[in-house]
């Protein structure tokens, strides 16, 4: 008998009920494609747990997460919570540094048909070393990475390490591998920070080494974030720090078309979570306006991630079929769709009906 993997469903804040629910609705359509069973956990974090619990995530959810296949966390508003001494802890923060998912992987690429800021045709991934950088909630054993000694003085530590930045390093030269251009780009400010990013450039050109068949280069941040613009079709992989890929990644999804289109994976050596790139956006929340297409994809990222790769490239194909017609996109694409009525539609394509 085939052991049924466990997919752990995390509701959060703003649109997220919305575009969980679409995100939920597609993946029961592939469920027919799929060559192991899921069964499906559904549980919250954010202001609902907070309500319920004091936190906005529990403990019986942080150990729901760690013995899941794979995670799917919808947006939460974090800047909004209280004082984690109140209960306000970031559950995206949280379940990165407790899963230890060091990789935060971030796909762009152009659309057919979509208007976008760009005229040039792109297919990069952004590979974000994700448990360290200057993030304040995951860069110390104990307390935050930001201090105030005296007032009006504020001081933010940032700490690298040999040890993730091989992480990401290996993982975006591994991902490097099974693409066509089989190029990686280390971006960083060795010249300013010339420790911290002098750590991480040696050791991604350790990494390098090992890795023959891989046109490898480096480039400071600030020209990779012109470079993107200019050109974005020169780059493949990029592998950087956490602040950097954070920022950089979500260049790149805006010249893709948006942030709404931005799907994104957190993994680990023994865990996986979808989470879409962008907030949770409560001023358009309840109103079924969300573009779903974000989470959707990050959900085709997991299943791909799990050797599904006929179920993930359904949802990628009838996405990209959708997207190049202005009568099938959402509101914010130009469309009149809403997030359910996109989400439907999606489910036909995928499913051929």
């Amino acid at each position: 008998m085939v052991k049924k993997r466990q997919l752990l469903c995390l509701n959060g804040d703003g649109i997220s009920e919305e575009i969980m629910a679409a995100t939920l609705a597609v993946f029961d359509t592939v469920r027919p494609l799929l060559r192991r069973p899921v069964t499906i956990i559904e549980d919250q974090v954010g202001f609902a747990a907070l309500a319920q619990s004091g936190t906005t995530i529990t403990e019986a959810v942080i150990k729901a997460a760690a013995s899941a296949d794979g995670i799917i966390l919808g947006p939460v508003s974090h800047n909004s919570y209280p004082p984690v001494a109140d209960g306000g802890l970031n559950p995206s923060g949280v379940l990165r540094k407790t899963l230890s998912l060091y990789a935060n992987i971030r796909p762009a690429f152009s659309f057919d048909g979509l208007p976008k800021p760009t005229k040039h045709k792109f297919d990069l991934v952004v590979m974000r070393e994700n448990l360290e950088g200057f993030y304040a909630d995951r860069n110390m054993a104990d307390g935050p990475g930001e201090v105030m000694p005296v007032d009006g003085v504020a001081l933010a530590f940032r700490r690298i390490t040999r040890e993730a930045s091989y992480n990401i390093a290996k993982a975006g030269f591994e991902l490097a591998m099974k693409r066509q251009k089989k190029t990686v780009t280390a971006i960083h400010k060795a010249n300013v920070m010339r420790l911290s990013d002098g750590l991480f450039l040696d050791t991604v050109r350790d990494v390098a080494a090992s890795y023959p068949d891989i046109a490898y280069d480096e480039m400071l941040v600030d020209a990779a974030a012109a470079l993107l613009v200019r050109d974005p079709g020169r780059f493949d992989v990029l592998v950087t720090t956490n602040m950097f890929g954070d920022i950089l990644s979500d260049l790149a999804s805006e010249l893709s078309g948006g942030l709404g289109l931005a799907g994104s994976l957190n993994a680990g050596h023994d865990h996986v979570m979808a989470q879409a790139q962008h907030g949770s956006a409560p001023d358009i929340a309840g109103q079924d306006k969300a573009n779903p297409t974000s989470l959707i994809l990050s959900l085709a990222m997991l299943l791909h991630h799990w050797g599904e790769t006929d179920a993930a490239d359904r949802i990628n194909n009838a996405v990209a079929t959708l997207l190049a017609t202005a009568d099938t996109r959402t509101v914010d694409l130009g469309g009149m769709l809403t997030c359910s009525a996109f989400a439907a539609l999606l489910c036909q394509h995928i499913s051929g009906d």
